[in-house]
């Protein structure tokens, strides 16, 4: 069944289909005013865009907290003046806090308590904060559907500057032509967070473009983000981008074999192929180092693979107390010497710095995150109006915290806002789906 929206984005569903049942268009979860959600799509844009790295001024007003902050006083104050709950009920919230609560008992067994406390309060604290934000805030379709075009929006000039970058030649080593510079901003400062930011963002532009495959503007302008981020992904030269871009690819392979959007796959797996190429010959070569680790000329596959073997060892030496939050620098250098770094892999963070504990409460969250998109989908599969565009805005959450699982492998950003984010989404979009269904069948 095919499902379309003649809607402009930004603008609520009030019409109704006198044929249609009562339920194809969800409540808002809770009321109040739209202070918190848009100061939180602000903060979205500066936390992406970071405009501070352009113009210093804003560096010194803290535009970013100040966001966060208004959007947190306005949701509180909403919360006060309608007697609202300050949070949904959700598996996810309680595996979150959780997961805080540990990080914070193991604060007194860390390598360094000081640095722990300090790791936890000034950078996973505020990941959390915008998982709880996300999860109450984005509280009706319209909002949901807003973020991912906002997302997608942003993801252009992310991909416009790694495509600038390469045929540029603005490198980050001029003697090296093979990585580029990243965007200047905290989350995508390197050519790998670059291209992890792009592979996240890619599925709510495909969920977009199957909700406004009737428009042709919209239509026209997520196909041309959809194919430059993908071409931004492989000039970013990473190969966690790659791997990740694949899962991708395979991924909606598998999600659309049976419906009519199957043949966008191919489409694009010939954009693919023509697009390697143009990267030069250098980019096989990198390629081929993800299977033999040997053959990376620059050390960086050795390095990262020493460091991960290590943090594993020192996982089982210490399986249920880690080295502490934030401190697996400490916990491979231990073994290594002063030649560690820091562990390029999500899950072997969570495993050397919180324990075995830590480890399963992480994948307990990110494993929920997952489920959730995945009921949420469930419920809305032939529905119709706001309820068959959740569909689809769920599928591209479940799609972008798939690929994250994966690129977990690659990546050290277990606490940053990467995973939280989507995962806030995620429990935004079930408590959606309760709250015309009533719960979970």
């Amino acid at each position: 069944m095919q499902r379309s929206s003649s809607l402009e984005w930004w603008r609520p569903d009030i019409s109704a289909d006198s044929a249609a049942p009562a339920r194809t268009a969800p409540a808002a979860v809770t009321r109040g005013s739209s202070v918190p959600f848009w100061a939180l799509a602000a903060f979205t844009a500066i936390l992406l865009i970071s405009p501070q790295s352009y113009f210093p001024i804003f560096e010194k007003l803290r535009i970013a907290l100040l966001t966060a902050g208004l959007a947190a006083a306005a949701y509180f104050w909403d919360c006060l003046v309608y007697r609202q709950p300050l949070t949904i009920r959700s598996r996810e919230i309680w595996l979150a806090a959780l997961l805080a609560a540990w990080a914070l008992v193991t604060v007194p067994f860390s390598y360094s308590p000081g640095a722990s406390l300090s790791f936890l309060f000034e950078a996973y604290v505020k990941s959390l904060v915008v998982f709880w934000l996300l999860a109450n805030i984005v509280s009706s379709v319209t909002r949901l559907r807003a973020v991912a075009w906002e997302l997608s929006l942003i993801a252009i000039p992310l991909a416009l500057t790694a495509v600038y970058n390469f045929y540029s030649g603005v490198f980050l080593d001029p003697t090296v032509k093979q990585r580029i510079a990243g965007y200047q901003g905290a989350v995508a400062g390197n050519p790998n967070d670059l291209a992890l930011m792009i592979n996240l963002i890619l599925p709510f532009s495909v969920a977009l473009l199957l909700i406004h495959r009737s428009r042709p503007a919209a239509r026209f302008l997520l196909t041309a983000g959809i194919g430059l981020s993908a071409v931004a992904v492989i000039v970013t030269f990473s190969r966690g981008g790659f791997v990740t871009l694949t899962t991708l690819f395979l991924l909606y392979l598998w999600k659309f074999r049976r419906r009519s959007e199957r043949r966008w796959m191919w489409t694009l797996f010939a954009f693919l192929l023509v697009s390697i190429p143009l990267a030069g010959p250098e980019y096989l070569e990198r390629l081929s180092t993800i299977t033999d680790i040997k053959a990376d000329e620059t050390g960086s596959a050795q390095q990262r693979w020493g460091d991960m073997a290590a943090a594993a060892e020192f996982t089982l030496r210490h399986p249920i107390i880690g080295a502490g939050i934030g401190q697996n620098l400490q916990a491979v250098r231990e073994l290594r010497g002063p030649s560690g770094y820091l562990v390029h892999n999500v899950y072997l963070e969570y495993a050397a710095e919180l324990g075995i504990p830590g480890l399963v409460l992480f994948l307990l969250l990110l494993a929920g995150g997952i489920k959730s998109a995945a009921l949420v989908q469930r419920e809305t599969k032939e529905a119709r109006g706001e309820r068959g565009e959740l569909f689809y805005l769920a599928e591209g959450i479940q799609t972008s915290l798939i690929a994250f699982a994966v690129s977990c492998l690659f990546y050290p950003v277990a606490y940053h806002v990467h995973f939280y984010y989507i995962a806030g989404l995620a429990v935004a979009a079930q408590a959606l789906c309760r709250s015309e269904s009533g719960s979970w069948k």
